[in-house]
């Protein structure tokens, strides 16, 4: 099997306000979608990271592609994960995920080689879950994910999408957000985007979510490193109750050393809530550290930045040895990387909570796999009875992203240049806030 054509799609799809510590979502993201095709016409497909800068790190490895034998091709590309700044180097930076330069090589990688699973996938009829390891379950569980977040469904101007969720500035609203999530897609986990309002607020958001739930479904929040070592202190203390039975802290401080110290505060305290972290460990050469620290209790992974759906399952491994838990990380996206992400979650067992995501965010006006939205039912999104990810490209929905890409100014996701153009022209990210 040789590769015969390789194809690089910038799309943008709608998105919603959202509210992070990062600033405000734009009214699109943007998503590269790429293509490899074989000699006997079967084509791999892969979602990653949008934007120009992705794109062309993408197309600058056409002609190491083109005539490649994908079995091969993942093995020889595979230094631009091993080594370097994106391999075993600290890769920790505080950029918007799919911005940090430092893993630039591990994104580009990791799309390939997810393409490359799914054309080899697709050649044997044999999903990737079963390809590389075999699956240890049949669907993969997902967590709600809520947001702070304005008014509107997405887009502009004449392409202003439903706002389906409506606006969710206060605990009360955030409920019901959660609540229309619960009911229309079956999650039974909540993961909870804070640090936008004052920290108080967002302790009785996650309060009210744990009477509105019940201490069966597992609550956790991420502030996005908004917080100073004091507030997350503070904030693990009021919450130590509802951030119990399966829930975590994530990334309430910068750096692993202020992770260190809000443990090591919280134990003393008697609070044994584990810290999660995507963004002081998003490299192997991270995990020394936050081991010797006692820093992170829980990796979330993200095949998309840690190198791809092998290097997950290696960490899973390693987190294994070390007694540190696994979940999985999202951003925004669509259907192939949902399914990506179902896939290696499939075939890696240690990786127990249930995984972040974005897709409920998006709409099926913008969704490019066809046959529509994938299906999460029960919270879980079932693995596909297809070969390789299981699903094909629908050409009109991809042609249709790209007419919008082009139409659009975006190029970059810039979080903080929004907050300033729609809520205060003076805001900046700051770490901490409180």
């Amino acid at each position: 099997m040789r590769v015969t054509d390789f194809r690089v799609h910038s799309i943008a799809m709608a998105d919603p306000p959202l509210r992070s510590s990062y600033g405000l979502h734009q009214p699109y993201a943007l998503r590269n979608v790429i293509e490899l095709q074989g000699q006997d016409g079967i084509t791999g497909i892969a979602e990653t990271y949008g934007g120009e800068e992705p794109a062309n790190a993408l197309d600058a490895l056409r002609e190491r592609l083109i005539g490649a034998d994908p079995w091969r091709l993942m093995g020889n590309l595979l230094s631009m994960v091993e080594g370097g700044a994106s391999g075993m180097e600290r890769s920790q930076t505080h950029h918007v995920p799919g911005e940090n330069p430092l893993d630039a090589d591990a994104r580009t990688y990791s799309a390939i080689e997810t393409a490359c699973l799914d054309l080899i996938g697709k050649s044997l009829e044999v999903p990737i879950c079963d390809l590389i390891g075999g699956r240890v379950r049949e669907a993969v569980s997902f967590s709600a994910y809520p947001f702070y977040k304005h008014a509107g469904g997405g887009g502009e101007a004449d392409d202003l999408r439903p706002d389906e969720y409506g606006e969710a500035l206060s605990p009360e609203q955030l409920v019901g957000q959660v609540r229309q999530m619960f009911d229309q897609y079956g999650f039974h986990d909540v993961k909870f985007k804070g640090g936008v309002l004052d920290p108080e607020i967002e302790i009785e958001t996650i309060k009210q979510l744990r009477r509105e739930f019940g201490p069966e479904v597992p609550l956790r929040i991420d502030p996005n490193c908004a917080w100073s070592v004091d507030t997350s202190v503070k904030v693990g203390i009021a919450l130590a109750d509802e951030l119990s039975n399966g829930g975590y802290l994530e990334d309430p401080t910068a750096g692993l050393d202020g992770m260190a110290e809000v443990r090591k505060r919280l134990l003393a305290e008697g609070v044994d809530v584990p810290l999660a972290s995507n963004v002081s460990v998003t490299s192997f050469g991270d995990l020394p550290e936050a081991v010797r620290l006692d820093a992170v209790q829980i990796v979330l992974c993200d095949h998309h930045y840690w190198g791809g759906m092998r290097q997950v399952q290696r960490l899973a491994k390693t987190c294994q040895t070390f007694g540190l838990g696994l979940s999985m990380h999202s951003n925004s996206h669509l259907g192939i990387s949902l399914l990506a992400m179902a896939q290696v979650a499939a075939s890696t067992p240690h990786l127990t909570y249930a995984c972040d995501t974005h897709y409920p965010w998006q709409t099926e006006q913008d969704e490019i796999v066809a046959g529509g939205c994938v299906s999460i039912q029960a919270g879980q999104v079932t693995i596909p009875a297809g070969g390789g990810l299981g699903v094909e490209l629908d050409y009109d929905q991809l042609a249709r992203g790209k007419e919008l890409y082009d139409k659009i100014p975006y190029r970059k996701r810039d979080d903080e240049a929004e907050m300033q153009k729609y809520v205060d022209p003076n805001w900046k990210r700051a770490l901490p806030r409180w």
